[in-house]
């Protein structure tokens, strides 16, 4: 690392060379994208529960209840969809590096 920083030019390490410094630890794309899939999908399918649970017991609430639960639906796929779009940023911004 002392070389690159020495020229004036610095690159990111790739391979393994990326653990031997603490803040190139923190910039691993590769674990940031995989992180923001495994959560978009995470939260489709609990956002796909949470609407199937709703529909089921739509007799068994009060209408307060059952509307509650339309806006933890609502709500879970806007969470879903923010997670998707961060995940596709994730995988252009790592496909370009």
């Amino acid at each position: 690392m002392a070389p690159a920083a020495a020229s004036g030019s610095s690159s990111l390490p790739s391979g393994f060379s990326v653990f031997t410094t603490f803040p190139d630890l923190l910039f691993v794309l590769e674990f940031d994208t995989a992180y923001n899939c495994v959560a978009a999908l995470f939260y489709l399918s609990a956002s796909v529960l949470e609407a199937l649970a709703t529909i089921l017991t739509q007799d068994g609430f009060t209408y307060k209840q059952y509307h509650e639960n339309i806006s933890a639906v609502v709500f879970s796929y806007v969470a879903t969809l923010l997670y998707v779009v961060h995940a596709v940023f994730s995988l252009i911004r790592w496909k370009s590096s």
